[in-house]
């Protein structure tokens, strides 16, 4: 068994015996920060009185999984990722990974048959065995699936690494069809198809790409030229009210209104670019951050126009290019003129689509623009401010055209919000919407589309799990409640990805101008901060 000497003392302590110190220390950490957040909660009794209610309990468990948590790292986890650096002596080869151990073909047979056996008695759950035990089934067939395509993914990841863009576009396109075929397959019948796609539509498709689309046209600001930016979601809230306003008050389109909308934030990504040219790094996130909170509290104030902290509602429904609409009362219905049964899944499909073309046209426009001069002024900027101007590059018109285009595709998808919601208001646009999409940007990569994409997709789509979770009310009682936890676990997330990937998900990045052949340019050799 491996040892340790400690360099004060000459006693030896072997890994069980660090990992019960550790895992003390890691308790008595836990209860110091979490006996107040956790141990204690504010309610209100029937009298309207603040009132502290005790969870003493929920504050243990929390302490306890923590202890076991470390425990079981430092006892048996540090020892093994020892173990894979060190080849064996007969053969010379390394040990298998932990992917090649996890993901094995008895393992996945066997998921497989839990998936299909779950799914024969789906409706039956309840009655054999009670609606305790019914949700931990649902919830074990969850888990079978996920283990059954991240085996899949496992096995086929060359395939997947050689043609992952063409494959994603193709799975994105194609994801309102499975999901409306596999819940007519459940329910049986089309209409429940439709019917129960609404919230895998919305939450899991329209809401987690609304975040790769904002954070795509961050990464121009912040992973591209390299300009901290914490006031993003003002351009999201100017392109938000310009919708709301122009079309409850004129009338006016979604076709038109959309470019309207780039372009009003596009003008305010200016006129925040103009007061902050010679700033950089710290100065710079904080007169971003001072813009943000201006055009919420601008938008609080002025209720003459915005109506204040009462948001506007009754903004217009998007049509599909003035031809078909998605009232049900216009004669022109989408039902009415396809001759097909009403449902509501048709304008959420619509709206999917529709985010699913713009996010493909952020990067479209990202990826040409990062060939041309502007987005290689922009890199260099990004690198060295100093060289980039001993090079003879405009640094003003660079930065103002990174702000610019950055905020005019926050603008694109407010007004796509603005549509979405069909109502707006400032308390969507709070400082912490800011802080999520730079910390996509960061997770992701900067820089890096498909890293982006990719922790926009595990961060929005881990959250919106979190309502899944029903079942959770059966281990901590019926009052607890999942989704409230979400920013903790949000911010473990971060810290987990920031320790196993200090520059993202993606730590490289292929450069745009290159010399015969086009190589990725590893995170070790590009600036601190940058991926």
């Amino acid at each position: 068994m491996a040892v340790t000497a400690s360099p004060e003392r000459d006693i030896v302590a072997t890994p069980v015996q660090r990992a019960t110190r550790e895992a003390l220390y890691a308790g008595a950490i836990v209860l110091g920060l979490f006996v107040l957040f956790i141990g204690l909660k504010t309610d209100q009794n029937i009298s309207n009185e603040l009132i502290l209610v005790q969870r003493w309990w929920l504050l243990f468990a929390v302490v306890v999984l923590t202890m076991v948590g470390r425990f079981v790292y430092i006892a048996h986890g540090q020892p093994f990722l020892a173990k894979q650096k060190i080849a064996d002596i007969a053969t010379g080869l390394l040990p298998d990974t932990v992917a090649t151990r996890f993901f094995r073909l008895p393992y996945f047979i066997a998921a497989i048959a839990i998936v299909a056996v779950l799914a024969l008695l789906a409706g039956s759950l309840d009655a054999l065995l009670g609606p305790g035990l019914a949700g931990y089934a649902r919830f074990a067939r969850a888990l079978a699936i996920i283990y059954a395509l991240a085996s899949v993914l496992f096995y086929f990841r060359s395939f997947i690494h050689a043609h992952f863009s063409a494959l994603g576009i193709a799975a994105l396109a194609t994801y309102p069809v499975i999901v409306v075929l596999v819940l007519a397959l459940y329910s049986g019948s089309m209409a429940g198809g439709f019917q129960g796609s609404l919230k895998w539509i919305d939450n899991f498709g329209i809401q987690i790409l609304i975040y790769v689309m904002l954070a795509w046209g961050l990464n121009i600001v912040v992973g591209l030229a390299g300009l901290l930016d914490l006031g993003y979601v003002a351009f999201y809230a100017v392109g938000a009210y310009a919708y709301a306003l122009l079309g409850t008050q004129y009338g006016l389109s979604f076709w038109i209104l959309l470019p309207a909308a780039g372009a009003m934030a596009a003008f305010w990504g200016v006129m925040l670019g103009f007061p902050v040219l010679r700033l950089r790094g710290d100065y710079l996130a904080i007169v971003t951050l001072a813009f943000g909170e201006i055009i919420r509290l601008v938008i609080i104030n002025w209720r003459e126009v915005t109506n204040g902290s009462a948001g506007i509602s009754g903004i217009p429904k998007v049509s599909f290019f003035g031809l078909m609409s998605f009232n049900v009362s216009d004669p022109n219905y989408i039902a009415k003129v396809l001759d097909i049964a009403q449902s509501g899944a048709y304008y959420k499909i619509f709206l999917y689509y529709l985010i699913l073309g713009l996010c493909l046209l952020t990067a479209f426009v990202t990826i040409r623009l990062r060939r041309m001069p502007v987005g290689r002024a922009w890199e260099a900027l990004r690198e060295d401010e100093i060289a980039c101007r001993s090079l003879g590059i405009n640094t003003t018109t660079t930065k103002l055209t990174a702000f610019a285009t950055g905020a005019m595709f926050g603008g694109f998808a407010g007004s796509f919000f603005a549509a979405r919601q069909g109502f707006v208001s400032p308390e969507s646009f709070i400082f912490l919407e800011s802080a999520i999409i730079l910390a996509i940007v960061v997770l992701g990569g900067m820089g890096s589309l498909v890293g982006i994409a990719v922790a926009a997709m595990v961060m929005i789509g881990g959250t919106e799990a979190l309502r899944e979770l029903d079942f959770l009310k059966q281990v901590f009682g019926p009052d607890f409640t999942p989704e409230l936890y979400r920013m903790l676990l949000f911010g473990m997330a971060m810290v987990i990805v920031m320790v196993w990937k200090p520059r993202g998900f993606v730590g490289s990045r292929e450069p745009t101008a290159f010399l015969k052949e086009r190589r990725a340019v590893s995170g070790s050799f590009t600036k601190e901060g940058h991926g």
